[in-house]
């Protein structure tokens, strides 16, 4: 079973195949939605809009635990999540992919850990995306001739607001190549269940570093998103079927040693 975080029109049921929504009860409360069973070629697949489908879910509310341990009760082992951002290099175009290797955490208000209380869990976070879905995700991209950067960091802010300038070029000097209100703690939290989290993230804009560009608004941010979505869907659909069940990672290993 592969989770799919984010959306992005994937749960639309033309497309998946056996299509099915399944609502799930976790000990840290209900998913952000209904959860979309279905196939992706032969891949067996579980789908969640991470804000809910009307988008009515902002990130801080974001149900990240839930989700997480909903796509573990599942049976998943991979996890595909999808997410909007804004770059903060002049190499990476609005509507190019990224594919990040390395996260910074610009969060305040979030739940990090399913192990808060009675055992710790010190998990390892070097590597934090999984190496071998990245892999996959950028040689699935060079085949279909997407614009795409292999690796990036991509840096985690609270939201629901955007950037100020200040901040803005503060991240570029902090080294972030892209920045979301999303990744942070979705990733976290599925290395600490052993499951392999890759992330896919397309440029929507230049935040508001480039003085030349528009600042960014959430009407820039849907319009690109738009403009992108049948790339977007391509990439998933040719990726998910490749993905193999045996892991050659240490994405699962690694949640194994943490645990005291």
């Amino acid at each position: 079973m592969i989770g799919i975080i984010g959306g992005s029109g994937l749960e639309d049921s033309r497309i998946i195949k056996d299509f099915t929504e399944k609502e799930i009860e976790t000990p840290y409360g209900k998913p952000s939605d209904k959860i979309v069973l279905g196939k992706i070629g032969n891949a067996e697949v579980a789908i969640i809009s991470r804000h809910g489908k009307k988008h009515s879910i902002n990130p801080t509310n974001v149900p990240y635990k839930a989700n997480i341990s909903a796509l573990k009760q599942l049976g998943c082992s991979h996890i595909l999540a999808s997410t909007a951002c804004g770059s903060l290099r002049e190499k990476i175009k609005p509507g190019d992919f990224v594919f990040p290797n390395q996260f910074i955490d610009f969060t305040k208000k979030r739940g990090y850990t399913f192990f808060d209380s009675e055992k710790v869990m010190h998990i390892p976070m070097a590597e934090p995306f999984c190496p071998d879905l990245r892999k996959l995700l950028a040689k699935t991209a060079r085949e279909l001739r997407l614009k795409f950067h292999a690796a990036g960091t991509v840096i985690t802010i609270e939201g629901p607001r955007f950037s100020t300038k200040a901040e803005s070029k503060m991240f570029r000097i902090l080294g972030a190549d892209v920045i979301n209100m999303s990744t942070v703690p979705e990733v976290i939290l599925a290395r600490e269940l052993g499951i392999c989290y890759a992330s896919i993230a397309m440029a929507t804009d230049y935040d508001c570093w480039r003085t030349e560009e528009e600042t960014v608004t959430i009407e820039t941010v849907l319009k690109a998103m738009q403009k992108n979505s049948a790339n977007i869907k391509r990439l998933f659909f040719q990726a998910v079927p490749k993905i193999p069940s045996a892991k050659k990672c240490s994405c699962e290993k690694d949640a194994e040693k943490a645990k005291i």
